[in-house]
């Protein structure tokens, strides 16, 4: 149901985005967006900017994005993985892990650019904190990738652990080559939501449910182990 309804309102601020037209969708864009400038800094937009205060664009900016296809490939991965994590927790709890990841990544890539006047948007953040749950919970369940080989496309199922891992090096790795402050990708919010994830899952988890779960069966699997069909 939360799952549901954040790629819903993400979906939903898109197209309110889109309505602004081009000046105003970048007016927007400041306005709500998160400026690590702005928020530990002395930065400060003008006046007709300023629709929030500098912490609640913390919040705001998790659901802006900059283009369909960063709202595309966000809510992909939202959609596939943030169900697992909310079944783990319950609907109450999920929210305020989702919101807390977004935090965590929003302050770990102001932190490390704190004179940024580039707005940061996008539930990636947030989105990422989803992964290093589920990392954590369901290592060892497949996920059925596409897989580029030159002209060839073709299709494999692949452990959580290792595509997840390959993502997660591949952020260190682009973070390492890319200064805080510059426009494009913010790689370290990446970073910060994946290892929030990580740590917090523990805590928001129900009891009931372990960590490092063994991969779902199918159920003609089960059956099969239990005897010939009825």
């Amino acid at each position: 149901m939360v799952t549901v309804g954040l790629i819903g309102a993400c979906i939903l601020v898109y197209l309110w985005q889109a309505s602004l037209g081009l000046q105003g969708g970048q007016a927007a864009v400041y306005s709500f967006g998160m400026i690590p400038a702005r928020l530990f800094g002395d930065a400060e937009l003008p006046a007709e900017l300023v629709q929030v205060p500098a912490w609640a664009t913390i919040f705001t900016s998790m659901f802006m994005h900059g283009g369909l296809l960063h709202l595309g490939s966000n809510m992909l991965f939202l959609w596939i993985f943030g169900d697992n994590i909310e079944d783990s927790m319950g609907h109450g709890r999920f929210l305020v892990f989702y919101l807390a990841c977004g935090v965590a990544a929003a302050l770990t890539q102001g932190v490390l650019s704190m004179e940024s006047a580039v707005p940061m948007i996008g539930a990636s953040g947030a989105v990422s904190g989803v992964l290093g749950a589920y990392v954590l919970l369901h290592p060892r369940a497949t996920i059925r990738v596409l897989i580029f080989l030159g002209i060839f496309i073709t299709m494999a199922h692949v452990p959580a652990m290792l595509a997840l891992g390959v993502w997660f090096l591949g952020q260190l790795l682009n973070a390492a080559m890319t200064p805080p402050g510059e426009p494009g990708v913010a790689f370290w919010a990446h970073i910060g939501g994946f290892v929030a994830g990580m740590v917090l899952i523990p805590f928001f988890k129900h009891r009931d449910v372990p960590l490092l779960q063994a991969p779902y069966r199918r159920a003609w699997e089960v059956e099969r182990r239990r005897g010939p069909w009825r």
